[in-house]
């Protein structure tokens, strides 16, 4: 059984580095919303360095509030700086000899384009202009993973071993008490039922089945080290591979 273990990197987090030898695929700031231009050189250098594939991290342009709050934008303003932030990062990892290989949304753009069918347009749209070939990562279930397929983009179901969610397969906001786990052990066990395909329990114990081609694991958490280290020893306990999406 083969599963991908990403991390949002190039952010200005502490464990960039370490995080890069145990994941298999890395969504790279692409500077919108957090990261400096010597975070980002150091999270593709070293992603490269551990053949983890690579992908862009686009947002909202709003680095006072890290991107996790929306912006009221056009969507002819939205897909310029999309577009503009996809090209830079694919300038930057092919200047070190790497290449693009999927686009994943940050944190406000990502959840809402879950969700809202004209905003998820807007993001594949913004993709097909780069390159229609990269694959798109979005929340498992949502109506963006449908509208990607449509439009014949290649898309990457992903899940969350650190959030909780909501009934809908939403990730519970926040803003809301407990929406991100703080146990360890929670975050391992989540992972692995999600990888397995048992699903994962929400909020108020209903079992969601969701697939899961990916599995995504925070750079900004407290314990994202600590966690992915047991993460990636549960899973290959248990006989999965963990390895680049998409193969």
């Amino acid at each position: 059984m083969n599963i991908d273990l990403n991390a949002d990197l190039g952010e200005g987090g502490p464990h960039d580095r370490d995080l890069l030898t145990l994941v298999s695929s890395a969504n790279i700031s692409c500077g919108a919303h957090a990261g400096t231009d010597d975070d980002i050189a150091s999270a593709i250098h070293h992603a490269l360095l551990h053949d983890v594939a690579i992908g862009a991290h686009p947002s909202y342009p709003d680095r006072w509030n890290f991107g996790r709050l929306p912006l009221d934008m056009t969507p002819a303003a939205l897909r310029e700086t999309l577009v503009r932030q996809l090209l830079e990062l694919r300038q930057r990892v092919n200047a070190q000899g790497g290449a693009l290989h999927h686009v994943k949304p940050h944190g406000a753009l990502y959840n809402q384009a879950a969700r809202d069918p004209n905003l998820a347009r807007t993001v594949c749209e913004a993709v097909e202009s780069v390159d229609g070939d990269l694959f798109l990562v979005g929340l498992s279930g949502s109506p963006f993973i449908n509208i990607a397929r449509e439009r014949g983009l290649r898309v990457l179901e992903e899940v969350f071993a650190d959030r909780r969610y909501t009934d809908d397969g939403a990730l519970l906001p926040r803003s809301e008490p407990g929406a991100v786990l703080s146990s360890q052990q929670d975050m391992v066990r989540q992972c692995l039922a999600l990888a397995s395909g048992a699903g994962v329990t929400s909020t108020t114990g209903q079992r969601l089945k969701l697939r899961a081609d990916t599995v995504c694991l925070h750079g900004d958490h407290p314990e994202a080290l600590t966690t992915a280290r047991q993460l990636r020893t549960i899973l290959e306990k248990n006989n999965f591979s963990v390895c680049r999406p998409g193969h």
